[in-house]
């Protein structure tokens, strides 16, 4: 398991003004920003029909042997990665070591385009995710989606 990442109000909407953004400009149908352990942070665009959970794990895990490969080649890692399907294209990137950003097209658009827009992206979001670091290093804000566990909502909800 990797560090967990704290949310703060303002950053989760940094982030989410950045998906929403990168989403209309590259033309896509959809964003997910997840953490490196399959967590969602954000979505943009077209994703109801998505099994978000399900693709943030399989994205996570997809990253995680791409990694096992970068490093068995000697690479320090593969930034990005491309999926190419006969409907929907697939593009991964890591953000700052952090998050990944997936973005997912069809015809509409173009990995020239993707590739584009996402390399402004990732540098909005690398800018958001070392000011949130900072923030909680300082410890003197308490965050949104701290350290509450399921017990606790469980026993939020059970008298």
């Amino acid at each position: 398991m990797g560090t967990q990442v704290v949310m703060f109000e303002e950053e989760q909407l940094q982030i989410q003004a950045i998906c929403d953004r990168l989403q209309r400009d590259s033309n896509s149908i959809a964003i997910l920003v997840i953490n490196k352990d399959g967590q969602e942070i954000a979505r943009a665009g077209n994703t109801e029909h998505l099994d978000v959970t399900s693709l943030s794990s399989l994205f996570a895990g997809n990253v995680a042997a791409t990694g096992g490969i970068a490093k068995l080649l000697a690479e320090k890692e593969f930034s990005g990665q491309f999926h190419e399907g006969e409907k929907t294209n697939i593009h991964l990137s890591l953000v700052a070591q952090r998050a990944i950003l997936v973005v997912l097209f069809d015809t509409r658009s173009s990995l020239g385009l993707v590739r584009l827009r996402v390399k402004k992206a990732s540098e909005e979001l690398a800018k958001v995710f070392d000011a949130l670091v900072k923030k909680m290093a300082s410890g003197n804000v308490a965050p949104v989606l701290g350290e509450i566990s399921d017990d606790d909502i469980d026993n939020l909800f059970n008298d």
